[in-house]
């Protein structure tokens, strides 16, 4: 039986990259064993910064919910659904706006780190109030774990200061999420960043195999090793930072012969696409088995959003009577 209850989401910004493969959808699909786990598809979150055009939003919200599946999400075994499906975070999120306060939102670390990063002139209040609808999201279904990145931990705190008022002002109705914090393979981008669609440097899941190829091939390497038979360090090499993860029978033999000069960068390359695209091929497989039954994801969507009301009504009624309102 589940020992808990799991919540975690993803904006619908597009096709995911091998980044987010690696560093959540993988955890999920492990959890989804574990914990009764409700994935969301967060797409009001996404409208915090990219308000000014939604015209992608629906597409995005299909591409999303293909890469959850393809990854390996089951919605016989979790609830995928759409954030704005269920008009009940929407609610949770008014009421707790009530009792948040603005310096607790202002000292989210990443909250001033998100403006210098996409150079906003001004802050709308959905920016602002980002971390109190997280709130609500988590704590609508009593989750009581958050898979999350270091990052996010603020976030969490701050979900857990706001079941703490209400609970203190109302009486005891919300758990106090905990993080659920794993180790998790970094990958950088083709040109050694972190890996991020904003930054162009991503691998996606849904790639094909020319474009998987095209894009390792121009991967950065060590600066140091120019020719074959020079002398690498693969510790320092975007490309091993993949082997590691997607050639790990093999990644004793390619440092000893990168580091000696046996193998040069050209056949290294080759060596991770093969291994990548062995790895990815059971979930392009799936993706392409989705895409070719659009009607198949509304349906599991409307199954996934039922399955979320109904908790999330409960929690509603008890808020309500809590309230008095």
């Amino acid at each position: 039986m589940p020992k808990g209850r799991i919540l975690s989401g993803m904006q619908p910004t597009g096709k995911l990259h091998l980044g987010n493969l690696e560093g959540a959808l993988h955890n999920w699909v492990q959890l989804q064993d574990e914990y009764e786990m409700f994935s969301v598809i967060v797409d009001w979150h996404s409208l915090t910064t990219a308000y000014e055009d939604t015209s992608d939003i629906k597409s995005n919200i299909r591409e999303l919910a293909i890469d959850y599946m393809s990854a390996g999400l089951d919605p016989e075994r979790c609830t995928i659904f759409v954030q704005s499906h269920v008009k009940e975070h929407a609610e949770l999120h008014l009421l707790f706006s009530m009792l948040t306060p603005v310096p607790w939102l202002e000292r989210v670390p990443t909250y001033k780190e998100k403006i210098q990063e996409l150079k906003m002139e001004s802050v709308n209040y959905g920016f602002l109030g980002y971390p109190v609808l997280q709130a609500a999201d988590i704590l609508i279904y009593k989750a009581d774990t958050v898979p999350v990145g270091r990052d996010q931990l603020p976030h969490l705190e701050l979900a857990r200061e706001i079941a703490r008022r209400f609970n203190s002002l109302y009486g005891e109705i919300f758990p106090l999420p905990q993080a659920k914090l794993t180790k998790f393979a970094l990958l950088p981008g083709i040109d050694g960043r972190k890996m991020s669609k904003s930054y162009g440097n991503h691998i996606c899941m849904a790639d094909d195999s020319e474009d998987i190829k095209r894009k390792i091939k121009v991967m950065f390497t060590d600066p140091t090793k120019i020719y074959k038979g020079d002398p690498g360090h693969p510790d320092d090499c975007p490309v091993y930072a993949f082997h590691l993860v997607y050639s790990s029978d093999e990644t004793a033999e390619i440092k000893a012969n990168c580091e000696s000069g046996a193998l040069g960068c050209v056949d290294c390359k080759n060596r991770l696409s093969e291994n990548l695209l062995e790895a990815l091929a059971p979930i392009q497989v799936r993706r392409r088995e989705f895409e070719s039954d659009p009607k198949k994801i509304d349906e599991i969507l409307a199954e996934g959003a039922n399955r979320a009301r109904k908790v999330a009504q409960k929690t509603m009624e008890e808020v309500r009577e809590a309230m008095h309102i």
